[in-house]
């Protein structure tokens, strides 16, 4: 930290354009700590407040609207990919969906306070066909929210900073023990979840061919096809296969109870 205060003092919106453009481009870079640093430099008048805001917005915006046309383009490949680090990869996208359908377009003004979320805000707005121009409107609000926060917190507490700063630097043994100690009890988490969650991995699937072929061959009334397209690619004009129903998939407990007991059921979503 004491390092990015002296990097601040030298490279101050060089370096915040880079490291909010590298989080806004999904790399796991400490923009909000570099927020706090420019706040606590600006507050010792090394940086000017008003150019630092506009850079880190610019960034933010920059790297966002890349994100949004690359989730526009490879949809939820894209998407899977930004969440390979998770344990769950299904269930970071559906957190993510999950944050669009109870708040609306309102979450890309605040999905840069919540971890992950972050990260997959604009790719899904990119992949439900939102209007670039709206998402560009909701994610400047957003953009300039995160950085007048972070730092305001920077500038406010620029003594309070100096002060842990010097306590750090004096504790830096203990602090990179300690740090190393997380580091690798954090690793042996990760890989023993990774073991525990292999099961998953697998999810059976049938080809379209095979579904059209049984559907031909046998009583329809033996299948059920059920739409369970996550919010935001569905809509109560869209198409559906002929003969399916379609289930709300952030409801599933309640909508499972629904489902026919005597017929095997197939899934399709986006």
């Amino acid at each position: 930290m004491t390092d990015m205060l002296a990097l601040m003092a030298r490279h101050g919106y060089g370096l915040t354009f880079a490291l909010l453009l590298a989080e806004a481009l999904g790399l796991p870079f400490p923009a909000s700590i570099a927020l706090v640093a420019a706040g606590a430099a600006v507050a010792s008048h090394a940086l000017w407040g008003p150019g630092v805001v506009s850079v880190g917005v610019a960034a933010l915006i920059i790297g966002d609207s890349a994100q949004f046309w690359l989730g526009r383009a490879m949809g939820w490949s894209l998407l899977g990919f930004l969440c390979r680090l998770s344990m769950n990869p299904e269930t970071c996208i559906l957190r993510s969906a999950e944050s669009f359908y109870k708040r609306g377009k309102v979450t890309l003004v605040i999905a840069k306070f919540i971890p992950g979320v972050n990260t997959m805000a604009a790719p899904l707005a990119g992949s439900m066909k939102m209007r670039f121009a709206q998402f560009v409107q909701l994610d400047f609000v957003g953009a300039l929210l995160y950085v007048v926060t972070y730092l305001s917190v920077g500038f406010l507490s620029r003594d309070f900073l100096a002060a842990t700063f010097r306590s750090f630097h004096v504790a830096g043994r203990v602090m990179e023990t300690i740090v190393a100690a997380a580091f690798i009890i954090y690793v042996g988490y990760r890989v023993a979840q990774v073991r525990k969650y292999r099961k998953y991995d697998v999810v059976p699937r049938v080809q379209v061919q095979e579904l059209a072929a049984r559907l031909a061959a046998e009583d329809s009334a033996k299948v059920q096809i059920v739409d369970v397209r996550s919010h935001g690619y569905y809509d109560v004009g869209a198409e559906r296969i002929r003969g399916s129903i379609r289930i709300e998939p952030n409801n599933l407990e309640e909508e499972i109870k629904n489902l026919p007991k005597d017929k095997d059921i197939y899934l399709y979503c986006t």
